[in-house]
């Protein structure tokens, strides 16, 4: 069939392949040093003997090559072929990969969808109610592992209270399962989960119901396995950087303005074609670019600008802890919204555990710790720190509570304990209660870690279905990773360690969402916590204020006062992570009653309604008794007339 135009034409994206409105598929590919580049379609059932037919691609500048072919149309199957070699590679741009990354492309007609979320305004990171972000891995959320699967769970995280979806990495990756992290195909939404309008339903879906959606996608590397893009151009990776997963992308050196153009295509194709509120920036760390123009900076802007009028929610993985990514860019920032704050985590850890080994040894777990954090998000802002034998973090004074997310548990970190335990069973029951309030009822964005709302039993471990020989330096990588905890550097540990490649590590990881009831208590804690966080005014107030303030009672103890923006109408957070303690003497102002009102109980920990053993009614005379392992908030009941 004679080609029947080149040209860049009318695109919605500036690669791959598009149905076009007036009929046939546009072919666009960036290929330079090749001198050919022919579209080989893939009938259903080839004629025995019969080469694959390819039609060729016209040359542009800058090294891209593109073609129009009436003849085509949604669904149909192709791979590219370069200077007439006998090896067909996938599409570099490919939106659906069927039959994984090493196998044709299909051309997928984004407008045939039909969405239904016209009313739907995106996610503002400003929303007065603030945010709660819910990680979701797609492939054990369910027994199923689809997005139809999990669709039907929205309407039940929509009344535990999420506002965002944060979906773990979907770009197509090899194999039968993985996190996604090694993805090769970034427009391809991988197969493992359904199809591309799968997705575009269960988005679709989620605003219905009230929730955002947002993506971790990965811009500092590629996995190892299906990795075709070097055969269109060595241009593709830096040869000035690499990161600890191997090469990076180019985003600095020669031809880089091409490379950037691919992955802000990307960035902008997520929210156009699929509705998606927002993405979280995987490891940006590792995302390398001496350009002045940082490509973290330029993703931001065009992400904003094509998804407007819609708000859109951006949040950064940065283990250096540098808040000029979250500074505006008038602050010569790049305008993200959060960053993810591991401080907090891992203070948490050692206060829940009483382990701080590894990365957790600059922590102490310690009530000053918690109002640190609390007031001024990290905890680490230039100060040395042994476990790197480096300076930690960047000062982060004066930032919105709401720049930082924080969290107990998250996919990194289950995982790095070997055994995958969820923290609840780390720790005592009414710790684990303790924690949940300084977690969902600090003014920080908190996130939860799918199952974590109800106390999962289902472990999370690190799996990845790789061919043999790159599953056995995966699964050595991750021995040798883990060995940095001295615990698990034994020989017994290490040789029980779980092979990521097994699918019964990806199996047990799957959630059973009848733990809903069976663990009824852990359930009833989130639900009340997020709800007294939502609709509590006080709370809400700090949350745009910034008006909170904090002292230490022991080195387990310590208070929180919320300043509502009435006067007389605050809040206060009593945690005691130790034993029993009555506080006398009480010389802390945070603690002085409201004018004319006494302290009252608002809510606590040990209600039995969470497995609790109860609080007593708060006294108005005398010294205060802390019981031992439990939060409580109080809230200033007036005074009536002669009291």
């Amino acid at each position: 069939m004679k080609e029947e135009g080149g040209g860049l034409a009318v695109r919605r994206m500036p690669m791959g392949a598009e149905v076009m409105p007036e009929g046939g598929v546009h072919f666009r590919v960036w290929a330079p040093g090749r001198r050919k580049v022919e579209v080989v379609i893939e009938p259903p059932e080839p004629e025995p003997g019969a080469g694959p037919a390819g039609f060729a691609l016209k040359a542009e500048k800058q090294g891209y090559f593109s073609g129009l072919f009436s003849h085509l149309n949604s669904g149909t199957l192709y791979r590219f072929r370069l200077d007439e070699e006998p090896s067909l590679y996938p599409d570099p741009a490919s939106r659906f990969q069927p039959n994984g990354p090493h196998g044709p492309s299909q051309v997928i007609d984004p407008e045939e969808f039909a969405w239904n979320d016209q009313d739907w305004h995106g996610v503002n990171a400003d929303d007065p109610r603030g945010q709660v972000i819910y990680e979701m891995h797609v492939g054990t959320f369910t027994k199923e592992g689809t997005w139809e699967a999990a669709s039907r769970e929205l309407p039940e995280l929509a009344g535990l209270g999420v506002t965002i979806i944060e979906l773990m990495p979907v770009a197509d990756f090899p194999g039968r399962f993985g996190w996604g992290y090694d993805g090769v195909n970034l427009f391809a939404p991988t197969r493992l989960y359904g199809t591309p309008d799968d997705m575009r339903r269960f988005v679709d879906q989620a605003h219905t119901a009230g929730i955002g959606v947002i993506l971790d996608v990965v811009y500092n590397h590629l996995g190892p396995d299906g990795r075709y893009l070097d055969q269109f151009s060595k241009h593709y990776f830096s040869k000035r950087h690499s990161t600890d997963w191997g090469e990076t992308f180019n985003f600095d050196d020669r031809h880089s303005q091409e490379v950037r153009e691919y992955i802000l295509a990307n960035a902008v194709y997520w929210v156009k074609e699929f509705h998606l509120d927002g993405l979280r920036l995987d490891a940006t760390q590792q995302i390398f670019d001496d350009s002045e123009d940082h490509i973290l900076a330029a993703i931001v802007r065009r992400v904003r600008e094509a998804a407007w009028p819609r708000s859109v929610y951006i949040v950064a993985e940065n283990e250096p802890q540098d808040v000029r990514l979250v500074k505006s860019p008038g602050q010569g920032g790049y305008g993200i919204d959060a960053l993810w704050n591991d401080d907090f985590h891992h203070s948490a850890m050692v206060a829940m555990t009483g382990r701080a080994d590894a990365y957790y040894t600059d922590y102490q777990g310690t009530a000053q710790e918690f109002v640190s954090a609390l007031k001024y998000g990290f905890l680490y802002q230039g100060q040395w720190y042994s476990w790197q034998k480096a300076r930690r973090g960047t000062p982060a004074f004066g930032l919105p509570p709401g720049k930082f997310v924080h969290f107990i548990q998250n996919h990194d970190q289950l995982a790095n304990s070997a055994s995958a335990k969820r923290v609840h069973l780390l720790t005592s029951p009414s710790r684990y209660r303790a924690f949940a309030a300084v977690l969902l009822l600090g003014p920080q964005t908190p996130m939860l870690f799918q199952g974590q709302e109800y106390a999962s039993s289902s472990p999370f471990f690190y799996f990845a279905d790789h061919k043999e020989e790159i599953a056995l330096l995966v699964a050595k990588g991750r021995a040798s990773f883990l060995a940095q905890f001295r615990v698990l550097a034994t020989p017994e540990m290490q040789a029980r360690l779980p092979d990521p490649d097994d699918p019964m590590t990806f199996m047990k990881c799957k959630l059973d969402h009848q733990e809903r009831v069976s663990h009824a208590e852990e359930y009833a804690l989130y639900r009340d916590l997020l709800r007294l966080r939502r609709e509590d005014a006080v709370f809400q107030s700090v949350r745009r204020t910034g008006r909170l303030d904090g002292a230490v009672f022991s080195h387990d103890a310590f208070v929180l006062r919320y300043f509502g923006e009435n006067e007389g109408d605050d809040r206060l957070l009593l945690v005691n992570l130790g034993r029993e303690f009555i506080l006398s003497p009480a010389p802390e102002p945070l603690l002085a009653q409201p004018a004319n009102a006494d302290w009252a109980l608002l809510w606590t920990s040990e209600h039995p309604r969470y497995g609790g053993v109860s609080t007593p009614d708060w006294p108005t005379e005398g010294c205060w008794r802390i019981m031992g392992e439990t939060a409580v908030v109080l809230y200033p009941n007036p005074r009536q007339p002669g009291e």
